[in-house]
């Protein structure tokens, strides 16, 4: 019903900068109702989110990521993005775009875009 496809990922060196985009298909008028979110994971550690971004616009970060993220929507080309500034080497993992259900949870996944920042 609702897909999304990250791009956007590569190898960059600490200090740089790199940007995602999540591009969402299907019921883009219920993305567009959506929350949101860019998640990361890297090999043994847990999911976690890094930024969120509502409907309105309203956004959010983890506090690693404060200043130097910055998450974005584009409802009129139905896609979400996450520019990546200052890259620190801790940054390397999967960064996953989802989109958040009020009473549902995080319901939609892309399939993931690999980060790796080198020092």
């Amino acid at each position: 019903q609702v897909q999304l496809v990250e791009s956007g990922g590569g190898l960059v060196q600490a200090g740089g900068s790199l940007t995602l985009s999540c591009a969402a298909s299907g019921s883009i008028f219920s993305i567009n109702a959506m929350a949101m979110g860019w998640y990361r994971q890297a090999p043994g550690n847990q999911r976690e989110l890094v930024a969120a971004i509502t409907s309105g616009g309203s956004t959010n970060y983890v506090d690693f990521v404060q200043g130097r993220f910055t998450i974005s929507r584009d409802n009129a080309k139905n896609a979400v993005y996450l520019q990546m500034n200052s890259l620190k080497p801790e940054d390397t993992a999967v960064y996953y775009c989802a989109a958040h259900s009020e009473n549902r949870g995080w319901i939609h996944w892309g399939q993931g875009a690999q980060v790796t920042v080198s020092s």
